[in-house]
């Protein structure tokens, strides 16, 4: 059973909304989303009152925000995003790899994210493609799902993407290739730092002409870090990893340890320390400016799949891949079931006798012209 966190995002924000709303490093967009999470499951966003027709349980639920950064809407969507990619999962040796960004690229993020996170993608992509369609290493097309995160364990700003790649490609006869040998990756890791770096910057520049020469000298004299684990052990364990890091926001409520009218302390990890747990103690304003950095460009995909896992791609190359391989490792992963929300179940007697006693209704966005202007504009 899930224990209910103790205090939540949304406290913080009730706290010191009156000075959110006049934050000048708050956008219009942030301050929509943080407003959304403000107000998720409680009065302000409507609901409805229930009552069991039999025992005479009365209960009031309240309607989500179903925002993707709100620490309480992601556990139905990431159930349901599971379920569809453990039907596409193969029966093959899977690899986790990381890209992560220097922090030199901090500032440009802060101004231009759409632009310097899709670069991240595309980077990534360019470098697992170069490699991999090398008949030094692999000599076949690849797929790739990748999720994007821009936090660290303290709120700070650290955009990276989070890889899974299946062993081995599709070649250009359509012919499954496994990957060679078992070691930590399909290909060198240091060598993919060098063209992950040399493609970032040449989509950059592409993208952004009036690219400062001082930006680019400073991004060839970093050391970019492509990290690489071993394979996961089979697929079980990479759906262990997707449920753990697809819907993944920026700090859960569980984190956050001590409200007060001034200060937030919430727990971390200190991974120069061995994974140490520690906790930290921040300035009120400064948490919510914290996890606002967090909050993506509207529209901005977060999770995307390519190659031969690409949308347009896997409906032909899953099905070709799995009659290729062997008779033993053709079998499916088992796909778990979704416990489905029954609204009809009483949760005192649990018959299915609950009914609707009164709608209630969504009220307005917060007081507060900027927030009010900016809901009407985004409505």
């Amino acid at each position: 059973m899930l224990v209910r966190a103790r205090h939540e995002v949304a406290d913080v924000l009730r706290l010191h909304w009156p000075t959110v709303e006049q934050h000048t490093g708050i956008n219009s967009w942030q301050l929509r989303t943080l407003a959304a999470l403000m107000r998720c499951r409680t009065r302000a966003m409507g609901g409805h009152l229930d009552a069991c027709s039999d025992c005479g349980q009365v209960r009031v639920s309240y309607n989500s925000c179903r925002n993707r950064h709100c620490p309480k809407c992601q556990g139905r969507k990431r159930e349901q995003w599971i379920q569809a990619r453990q039907q596409e999962l193969l029966p093959v040796p899977y690899f986790h790899v990381v890209f992560t960004l220097p922090d030199t690229l901090n500032q440009l993020a802060l101004h231009q994210p759409r632009l310097v996170y899709d670069t991240l993608f595309e980077a990534a992509w360019q470098t697992l493609l170069t490699f991999a369609t090398d008949t030094k290493h692999l000599g076949a097309r690849p797929g790739m799902v990748a999720v994007l995160h821009t936090w660290g364990q303290t709120l700070s700003l650290h955009p990276h993407l989070h890889c899974i790649v299946p062993g081995g490609g599709l070649t250009e006869h359509g012919r499954w290739k496994g990957a060679r040998g078992r070691g930590k990756y399909l290909f060198p890791v240091k060598a993919m730092s060098l063209v992950y770096r040399a493609k970032y910057v040449q989509l950059l520049r592409e993208k952004l002409p009036t690219v400062e020469k001082e930006l680019l000298k400073a991004l060839f004299g970093k050391k970019w870090v492509v990290y690489a684990k071993r394979p996961f052990s089979g697929p079980e364990h990479v759906v262990e990893y997707l449920g753990r890091y697809t819907h993944k926001i920026a700090i859960s409520n569980h984190r956050i340890k001590e409200v007060d009218e001034h200060t937030v302390s919430f727990s971390y990890r200190d991974y120069r320390q061995g994974a140490k747990k520690l906790e930290m103690k921040l300035e009120g304003m400064e948490f919510i400016r914290r996890f606002a950095l967090h909050i993506l460009p509207r529209g901005f995909v977060r999770i995307r799949h390519y190659g031969m896992l690409s949308g347009t791609s896997k409906g032909y190359s899953i099905p070709v891949i799995r009659e290729q391989l062997p008779g033993e490792k053709r079998r499916k992963v088992e796909v778990r079931q979704l416990e489905e929300y029954n609204p009809l179940l009483c949760p005192c007697c649990k018959k299915e006798t609950m009914v609707t006693l009164q709608v209630l209704a969504k009220r307005g966005p917060p007081q507060g012209l900027r927030t009010q202007r900016r809901y009407r504009e985004f409505e």
